[in-house]
């Protein structure tokens, strides 16, 4: 009976023992543990606010640079293809759809082709279909028009292709009226003016006819003092 007592009080110290032996092992852990814990980012007593999503800017078209900016660059185009010994790059390429104006549409041995003016620096030039710009190509001349591929390059790095059609301007009637002024303006001169050159023809004829009763030679040009009065 006694040996009985004696084995099981051995057998609860061995397994108290073993019991404290694991209850320590993860103490050990649990605490080796904690060191690498991090915090809540938000407090826990404050109520949850979802984040706001940030919106990103509307896309907008990219400007061009200005016309000199662009004439310059295809100054250095074109003497980079000089000296690789290439075509050079047409003059249309420096300017934008916006700055030209259709000024006359003609029939030619290679087909359709039309002049158009360079607002800006008031230049013209013939322009055939395939003619680059700076944004778009001229891909139709009809009687009354032309036909364009547009291009617009966006802030968000996309391309946008378009048509865009420009109209033969159309003569201005104020203009007509003063090339016609200026046409017939040499015609009727002042009449001060006539008078003087009447003047100045009888003048002449009186000197001529005196010099011919004096056996003279006729002077070629009137006195002076008779040319002043």
């Amino acid at each position: 009976m006694k040996d009985t007592k004696s084995n099981l009080r051995r057998a609860a110290k061995g397994l108290l023992a073993g019991t404290l032996l694991v209850v320590s092992a993860a103490a050990a852990h649990g605490q080796a543990a904690s060191t690498s814990y991090r915090g809540v980012r938000r407090d826990p007593f404050v109520k949850y606010k979802p984040p706001l999503k940030r919106k990103s800017p509307k896309p907008t078209p990219v400007a061009a640079p200005d016309i000199q900016a662009r004439i310059n660059n295809y100054k250095a185009q074109k003497q980079a293809a000089m000296n690789l010994q290439q075509p050079a790059p047409k003059p249309t390429t420096a300017l934008l759809l916006s700055e030209v104006q259709v000024i006359g549409i003609f029939r030619t041995p290679r087909g359709y082709a039309a002049m158009v003016e360079a607002t800006p620096i008031k230049l013209s030039y013939v322009v055939y279909p395939g003619e680059p710009f700076y944004d778009g190509m001229l891909v139709a001349i009809e009687e009354s028009r032309l036909v364009f591929r547009k291009q617009t390059r966006w802030s968000d790095g996309r391309n946008e292709v378009g048509v865009e059609t420009k109209p033969l301007r159309q003569p201005n009637v104020a203009d007509s009226i003063t090339t016609a002024r200026a046409a017939e303006a040499p015609a009727s001169q002042p009449k001060g003016k006539a008078d003087v050159n009447t003047l100045l023809e009888v003048l002449k004829a009186l000197a001529t006819a005196g010099a011919q009763q004096n056996g003279q030679e006729a002077p070629q040009n009137p006195p002076q003092a008779a040319g002043k009065q």
